[in-house]
C-alpha cells in the first residue's frame, strides 16, 4: 500500500497555521480541526510542523506567557517528509525509529497532505482484514 492510497480514503486537506500566528491561536486551530498536530507556514512555503506535544513541553518550561508567542519559537523546523509514491511499510519503519506521529506527504515541493501514525495503522489493519478475508474465502472454496 502506498501513501497515495492511504490519502484517498482519509482525504489530503491539511490544517496549516502560520509562523507569525501565537500559541493560543494555534491550539484554538488544532481544537476547531481535531487534529493533534499541524504544518507551519511562512512566506517561502512549509516552514515546520507544530503538535501538542510541543505546546505542553513548552508550556512547562515557559510557562503562561508562551501563549501570546509565535507558533515559530515552539514548531520543529528540520521536517520529515513523504511522497505520495511512498510506502506505508517503509513510512511506519521511519515513524517507529524517530518517534514521529504526524508525516506531511509532499508531491513535488506541494504539500498534498498529512499522515498520522494513526492512518498508518489503520491501514495495516484494513490490510490485515483484506488478507483474512481472502485466505478464509480460499479455504472456503476448499
Amino acid at each position: 500500500m502506498r501513501i497515495a492510497d492511504v490519502l484517498r480514503s482519509k482525504g489530503s486537506t491539511v490544517a496549516t497555521v502560520r509562523t507569525a500566528d501565537s500559541v493560543a491561536e494555534l491550539l484554538a486551530a488544532l481544537a476547531e480541526h481535531n487534529v493533534g498536530a499541524m504544518v507551519v507556514v511562512g512566506p517561502d512555503g512549509m516552514a515546520g510542523i507544530v503538535s501538542e506535544r510541543d505546546v505542553v513541553r513548552r508550556l512547562h518550561e515557559h510557562g503562561g506567557g508562551l501563549l501570546g508567542a509565535p507558533v515559530s519559537e515552539i514548531m520543529t523546523g528540520e521536517v520529515l517528509t513523504c511522497a505520495p509514491g511512498d510506502s506505508v511499510d517503509s513510512l511506519s519503519v521511519l515513524m517507529t525509529e524517530r518517534r514521529i506521529r504526524h508525516v506531511p506527504v509532499l508531491d513535488g515541493g506541494e504539500l498534498v497532505g498529512i499522515v498520522s501514525i494513526g492512518d498508518v495503522v489503520k491501514s495495516r489493519m484494513d490490510q490485515l482484514q483484506t488478507d483474512h478475508d481472502q485466505l478464509t474465502a480460499y479455504i472456503a472454496q476448499g
